[in-house]
């Protein structure tokens, strides 16, 4: 019975790490959604005509993760300005993102990824529920523009923004 569960265990690492995830340049499948904080449905294409940054980061309330929530949401309205909209992308529950949110007053919505959609279409590893720290940025087209791995909560944010500014340019 041990070996058959280590089998299974094995199976589902090696399976989810080497799913079918998007490349750059291309599009984003048409129904791929994740529920918010407020427990609503979040069509990524929505944001079709807009930049779009999904961050993925691994638990609500952390520090590595509160510095980069509230990065991101200090630079909002920059990033506005440069036509983005920022989505936080954890598998914490609607209700764990709705007070993260309100105890640091942040700017941007959070996904709900219990499920591991979004993470394994997007090639972001989790282990033991905890999402790495990748950020996915979507062309205003609705395709995958970059993908930066392993960031830093400190960086991230800035050097995003600064890419945005720099095609405005």
């Amino acid at each position: 019975m041990k070996i058959l569960m280590i089998t299974a265990a094995l199976a589902a690492f090696f399976w989810q790490a080497h799913a079918e995830e998007l490349k750059i340049g291309d599009p984003l499948p048409a129904d791929i959604s994740a529920v918010n904080q407020h427990g609503q449905s979040v069509t990524l294409n929505d944001f079709k005509g807009k930049w779009l940054i999904l961050y993925f980061y691994p638990k609500d309330d952390t520090p590595g993760c509160t510095r980069e929530a509230q990065t991101f949401s200090k630079l909002i309205e920059q990033f506005k300005a440069v036509n983005a909209v920022v989505l936080g992308v954890s598998t914490d529950s609607p209700a764990s993102h709705r007070k993260f949110i309100e105890k640091y007053d942040l700017q941007i919505d959070l996904l709900s990824d219990d499920d591991r959609k979004l993470a394994e279409l997007f090639g972001v590893k989790v282990r033991f529920g905890f999402c790495s720290r990748d950020t996915m940025l979507i062309n205003p087209d609705g395709a995958l523009e970059q993908v930066y791995r392993g960031v830093s909560p400190d960086g991230s944010p800035g050097e995003i923004l600064s890419y945005l500014e720099q095609l405005q340019n």
